[in-house]
């Protein structure tokens, strides 16, 4: 580790370092894998991410990659902002927020690409742009199929419940009335569908 780097955070998967202006994304070996495995696994997954990021950066806010080896680590732009999870109960604009999510997610879906952990965890607001930046799409696949992008929703309410319960059904409610996605109508249907399936499995 160079002097002008700091870790950032210290997740299950990968390790993120500041470098300058610079976010270093790097996947951690596992032990407990077979060596040529778990080779295999970090470099699909870095590629995949990466070609996401770069498909979507033309449609929504998200880092822009620096570079990447195609086999454990992403460079790319690092964002100065609040990470929301921890600020979007005590942002006075919270509305606006709410709004530029849920146009985002739509974008997104619209694209046919699936984020996989929508949470305000991994959205950051940069009160300089006055943007709030999609991140880390380490989850994030292709689809076109209805479902896919109802459990995307799924999450993201879930994770307000807890992270946000003093306010989350305000906030989901500005987020979906913005969520302008083409096939939204199917999409919130099911959206429903997936709700009662989770109600199901607790009261079974």
């Amino acid at each position: 580790m160079s002097e002008n780097q700091q870790i950032l955070a210290r997740g299950a998967e990968a390790i993120l370092i500041k470098q300058g202006n610079n976010l270093i994304k790097d996947r951690i070996k596992k032990s407990y894998r077979l060596k040529i495995l778990d080779e295999k696994l970090r470099k699909s997954r870095t590629k995949s991410e990466s070609k996401i990021l770069e498909k979507v950066s033309k449609i929504i806010a998200v880092p822009k990659i620096i570079e990447t080896d195609n086999k454990e680590k992403i460079k790319m732009q690092f964002i100065e902002g609040k990470r929301l999870s921890d600020w979007l109960d005590n942002l006075k604009n919270t509305d606006k927020v709410c709004q530029e999510i849920g146009k985002q997610t739509a974008a997104l879906h619209d694209y046919d690409i699936i984020h996989g952990d929508l949470t305000t965890s991994n959205m950051i607001l940069s009160e300089k742009e006055n943007k709030v930046y999609f991140i880390d799409f380490g989850l994030g696949f292709h689809s076109k199929r209805i479902e896919d992008k109802a459990v995307d929703l799924h999450l993201l309410k879930q994770a307000l419940e807890a992270k946000h319960f003093k306010k989350w059904e305000k906030l989901f409610n500005e987020i979906i009335k913005n969520y302008n996605s083409k096939d939204k109508t199917k999409i919130l249907e099911q959206l429903k569908k997936v709700e009662s399936r989770g109600r199901y499995k607790k009261n079974t």
